[in-house]
Formats: C-alpha cells, structure tokens, sequence
C-alpha cells in the first residue's frame, strides 16, 4: 500500500515536547519561536525529517504555523482543518488561531510586548513572510532574530536522516522538452529580470527543468535539493549524489555542475563576492537565502521561479499523458463504485473502500501497461460526519462504517508516469435525504457552471470563483476551501501559482490544468464535493463575437451519482452538459471495461430526465 492507516496526529506529544522547547528558548536568550509547517522548499509535502510541526504539536495537516512564547502557545490553521486541528493538538497547551482572518503577523503586531525576542529560522520562511514579520514585530516594539540552528532540530533527538530515494530521468515521450532546451529558455528568461543568476527552490521546478522524479517525499515523485541557473548556461546542481545511478549522474553532468547540498550556501556566498545578481521569488525562496546574498555583497532581485510559467503551461506530449492517465484513472474509479454499489451498508468502513480502489488503480495500471507509481495524495474516505472534514485522513483510529442513510464522500488521485489525477465523487449510502440532494445538485451547478465557463484571455482564477459558488450562495450556503488549484505532469498534484480561488491572481493560460471542486460540508454530519481535472484551451472565436475565448476541457472521465441529483434544479443547459459528459464518461472508458462493470456504467450515465424550465 501507498497509502498507511497511522493515527494521523497525537495531542499527547504537545506537552513533554513545549516544555523542552521553553527550556531551549529560556537558555537562549529568546521568548518565542515559530513553527511552521515546511521546509528548506517550501512544498505541500515534508519529508519525516522536515515534520517539525508534526513532532512539536501533533497535527499533521499539510498547512499551519505555531508560536511558542514562555507563558502561551499558539496554533494557526486555516479553514480545511479548524475540526482536524482540534483532534490533534493539546487544547490545553494551544489556542488555535486563524491563518486567514488573524495569521502569525497581525497575532505578533497585536500581542506581542515591547522588547521580546522572537527566534525563526530563516530556512522555513520565504522572502515575503520574513518582510510581513518584521514589519509587525517592529510595530510591537519587538524583535525577530534569525537563528543559526533550529532548536526543533536540537531537542528532536530521534529525529530522522534526509532522505536519499534514487533519481530517475524523465522520458522525453512523456516530458515533450529535451531539458537542455528548457535550460536554454530559462537563461534567457533570468537576464530579461535584470538577473545574472536565479536560484531554484521549488523540486518541482528542478524535476521540471532538469527531466528528473525522485522521491524523497510522500506521494510527489520530487528529488530534494537546490539549482542555481546562470544566464550564460553555466548551471549548478546541489543533490545528494548518492541518489545518482552511473546513468542518471553521465546524463546529469550534460547539463549542469555537480554538487554535494553542503557546497549550496558556500556557492551562493561566492557568487555574491564576485558581484553577482541573483533572482530569488520572494513568496518561495528562504530568507536564508537573501542573508547569504547581501551579506556577502550581492544583490538579490526579486522575480518569481522563471520555470513556474513554463511548467504550469503544458506541451502536447504533457496534454496527452494527461489524458491517457484520466482515461485509465477514469476506469478504475468505474470499477471501484460499481463494487461499492454492490455492498450492503454497514458492511464496509473507510479503510477497506481505500484499500480497494488502490488495488484496482495497481490492476488497471498493469492491465494497461502503465503501472499507479504512487497515490497523489492521502486519499480522503470521509463517511458521514467524516466527509464534513475537508482534508480527513482516515486511520485505525478514526475509520467509520458507511453507514445507511449516510454520504460517503472520496478523495483521491493517482501518479502515472504519463499523469497526476485528482477526483472526487460523493455517493449515497442507502436512502439520501431531500436536504442531502439539494446541497449536492447546488454544489453540482457550481461545478458545471465552471465546465461551461468560456472567458476571455488575462483572467484570473479570482474572477470565476464566485461561478462555483453562485447556487449555493442563493440558498444561504458557500465552502472554506478554493474551487481549484493547480495540478502538474507526473508531479505535485497541488501546483501553483494558478488557481481559481479569492485569492487567484495568476492569469489562466493555455495549457494549464486546474481542479474544478465545489464543496458543501455540515458539520457533524456529511460532506459533499464534486471535482473534475480541466485544462485551459486556446482561446478561439465565438460565433458573432467580437474576441477569441477560452474554455476548459473535462479531463476526468467518471460518473456522476444521479441519485443525488434533483434536476428540477438544473437548467436544460446544465443538464445537457451532464449527458454530454457521460455520454463522453460512457465512450471513452467503456472500452475498458467489460460484464457486471460495463453493464452498470451504461446504466449510471444513461440520460436524465429533463424537468429543467429553463
């Protein structure tokens, strides 16, 4: 299995482990510390020995900070994890805090006294969380001190090694790009930002432009370590070696300069005594980093990852892995609800659906020739009031029957070589109630409204979220999380910068996959969410129209539960569009199924009944 059943987070650790924190601090000559979840990359993902959050305070999410002063502690999540948080962590130890509406700058500005020194360390945190710290610490009267050493690190005395998974090249069939012709369009892009050199942070963004996977973290095939690209081609790269295969270093050694990781801050030290100009993103790149820089006479200009752009925006060999991976995906996700259709409720809990669908993505992928590398992600099993916890990862501990009369809501995503996938489906167990299918045809309005979408070029992902949230938000209701995020080529399944959310501000350009899922979540009750893979299409002319638009194309291939869905809520648009779609859902994977499965997918994507007025 990928995917493990541990107890996600132990509130118990909080306490022995604060205490040691304090000891460390009060000897150092500090009142506080923050804590954030990440590491030297800033990725979704850690690896264990990055789990500083985790080891600290017991939760387990994949975003939050805490903050431990002398007298007080504080834990900062935002919306996806304000019930999971209270699972994991002493109450009696942490307050929890908001990350959105209250985050750690504005807590400091209002809380923190004059003259306290607050320690960081200047790995964890970015350019632009350093500058907003500093500047609410400075309101306070109080001071943030970068420290030389981690004192997480000090006191973890089992603390894991760094990881050390192998590297493997990237074939040119799925990656499209030879990666010395990506190298040579980055250089060129680092001297139109004024730059001599710009500094990768982000493993995608190496694994990208490099045509490498690894694995040195759960779940995202990425190989930790640093490059520096210079714009006259002279590139560094700083990777443990020992992950070198003979092959994988002759073929690395064509296209940069070799280096262990402990030769990176020395290398970025001497660029900057010989005067160099180094670009860092300031919303990726460690503070750490600028320190070096100036401190030795450099200059750090501020510009994003020149590979973030090119790496969203996907080639045809990209395009069409793509949408051999959902097709694949698609089939296995068809087997898995057409066995969980024939189970009696209560019959199942969390663990067991999840056990399953794995099996069935190893199976399609033999079957097929392409074999599931890994799960994009923990997979979310939420039944009943688990499915109202937007990212629930389900445990020994935790694990509920689907139960009659209840939702069971799935969460999951496969890594192929040729693909990442991401898609939710929410299925009644049992009888649904009235109220359940109401919310889940508002949320599948949102959904549609997103598919049919067709905008012109320049718009941001922040322009369309409200389509996703319109239904609901007319019946009183809306959801705490984005309606898409980001999704890469045999890479992270969360990939920035685009997304369709409040907070989207990169333009939506050709090429570019997104997640399309609207939510709804009662509390102590079920959840519902719908999601779909979509790309951005070439914009092209309308009919009569004055300017070329874009559109999305569905890439997941998988049936919709329509015993959910009250069409007398649906438009004759809306419900055009989902025939359509399982019309497509029925061609494409039918083929690869066949008896009792095939007999139930002609059945679930047979058309619906048109009672829509308008």
């Amino acid at each position: 299995m990928f995917q493990t059943f541990d107890s996600a987070g132990d509130p118990a650790v909080g306490k022995p482990r604060v205490a040691l924190l304090r000891q460390w601090l009060a000897a150092n000559g500090l009142d506080g510390f923050i804590v954030p979840r990440a590491d030297e990359h800033q990725g979704e993902y850690v690896a264990d020995r990055s789990a500083r959050l985790k080891w600290l305070t017991g939760f387990s999410g994949s975003a939050g900070v805490a903050i431990v002063l002398a007298a007080r502690a504080l834990m900062f999540v935002d919306g996806r994890y304000t019930l999971q948080v209270r699972s994991e962590v002493d109450l009696d130890i942490f307050a929890i805090e908001s990350l959105v509406d209250n985050p750690p700058a504005s807590w400091i500005k209002d809380n923190l006294g004059k003259g306290a020194r607050l320690g960081f360390d200047p790995w964890l945190h970015t350019l632009s969380e350093v500058k907003a710290l500093k500047t609410s610490a400075e309101q306070s009267g109080a001071v943030l001190v970068p420290l030389e050493e981690n004192p997480i690190d000090v006191i973890w005395k089992d603390q894991p090694e760094p990881p050390r998974a192998p590297v493997e090249i990237h074939p040119i069939g799925f990656a499209g790009e030879l990666a010395k012709d990506k190298l040579v369009r980055l250089a060129a892009a680092i001297g139109k930002d004024g730059a001599t050199h710009a500094v990768l942070t982000d493993p995608s963004s190496i694994a990208w432009a490099f045509n490498i996977r690894g694995g040195d973290v759960p779940h995202t095939p990425l190989a930790l370590g640093f490059a520096v690209l210079a714009g006259d081609g002279s590139h560094q790269l700083f990777m443990d070696q020992r992950k070198f295969s003979r092959t994988v270093a002759a073929y690395l050694t064509q296209l940069a300069d070799l280096h262990e990781p402990g030769e990176f801050e020395a290398a970025i030290a001497a660029l900057a005594k010989g005067g160099a100009k180094i670009a860092l993103d300031p919303v990726l790149a460690a503070e750490k980093l600028k320190m070096l820089v100036e401190g030795n006479g450099g200059t750090v200009v501020a510009a994003p990852d020149p590979a973030r752009i090119p790496r969203a925006t996907k080639n045809q060999a990209e395009i069409n892995g793509s949408r051999a991976a959902h097709r694949r995906d698609g089939a296995a996700i068809a087997k898995l609800l057409c066995w969980l259709d024939r189970q009696k409720p209560g019959t199942l809990d969390e663990i067991a659906v999840v056990t399953r669908l794995e099996e069935t993505r190893r199976q399609t992928g033999e079957e097929t020739q392409m074999p599931l590398r890994d799960v994009s992600f923990d997979t979310i099993s939420g039944a009943g009031p688990n499915g109202a916890i937007m990212h629930y990862r389900v445990s020994h501990a935790t694990s509920r029957k689907l139960a009659d009369g209840e939702l069971f809501l799935l969460d999951s995503g496969g890594q192929y070589q040729d693909g990442t996938t991401d898609i939710t489906r929410t299925v009644p167990i049992g009888t649904p109630t009235e109220e359940m299918r109401e919310r889940f045809t508002l949320v599948l309005k949102g959904m549609i409204g997103i598919s049919m979408l067709r905008f012109p070029a320049g718009t941001r992902g922040s322009e369309i979220d409200a389509v996703a949230r319109m239904a609901l938000w007319k019946h009183g209701c809306d959801f705490a999380h984005g309606t898409g995020h980001g999704v890469g080529s045999y890479l992270a399944v969360h990939e920035g910068p685009q997304r369709i959310a409040r907070t989207g501000t990169e333009k939506l350009l050709a090429g570019m996959m997104l997640s399309n899922e609207p939510g709804y979540y009662k509390q102590g009750s079920y959840g519902i969410r719908i999601e779909n893979l979509v790309l951005v299409t070439a914009a092209t002319p309308i009919d009569g129209g004055d300017i070329a638009m874009h559109d999305f194309e569905t890439l997941t291939l998988a049936p919709i539960d329509k015993r959910l869905i009250r069409t007398d809520l649906l438009t004759r648009d809306e419900l055009h569009w989902l025939d359509e779609y399982h019309a497509r859902v029925l061609a494409e994977i039918g083929p690869m199924l066949e008896g009792e499965t095939l007999a139930w997918l002609e059945k679930v994507t047979a058309p619906l009944p048109h009672d829509a007025k308008i």
